[in-house]
């Protein structure tokens, strides 16, 4: 049976993509000049969205940070999801985070650990078996 992820181990897995982020977006902007207004934004979004999709989608089933923490995204039945699934995933992040990261808050309180996120998405994030 699959246990279902903890609010925190997914907290600390967002931390540690979120860092890796933040590298990727220094090194732009080490290798570039100066990167600023719209422009950075839309990089921000594009990177972030690839970062997460990709990941999600792929053989690992995670990112870097859900790897690390030992945790996979899943469809409802505990399938690999696919990459159009894992974007549907990112862009209900986005509106999760309005306001004040609102839509994160179900996981604590839903027996799915599932945030809006996951229920607009109909993914689980699970512990990895073995």
């Amino acid at each position: 049976m699959q246990m279902y992820a903890s609010f925190f181990r997914r907290l600390i897995a967002s931390i540690i993509d979120l860092f890796i982020i933040i590298l990727f977006l220094a090194f732009i902007q080490f290798i570039s000049g100066t990167i600023g207004g719209a422009f950075f934004y839309i990089l921000v979004v594009l990177l972030s969205w690839n970062y997460f999709a990709y990941q999600e989608s792929s053989a690992s089933q995670g990112t870097i940070g859900k790897q690390a923490m030992n945790i996979i995204v899943t469809d409802l039945k505990g399938n690999r999801i696919s990459y159009e699934r894992a974007t549907k995933r990112f862009v209900g992040k986005i509106l999760a985070s309005i306001p004040f990261f609102a839509g994160f808050l179900p996981i604590l309180f839903n027996e799915e650990r599932q945030g809006l996120h996951d229920k607009y998405a109909k993914t689980l994030v699970l512990l990895r078996e073995g």
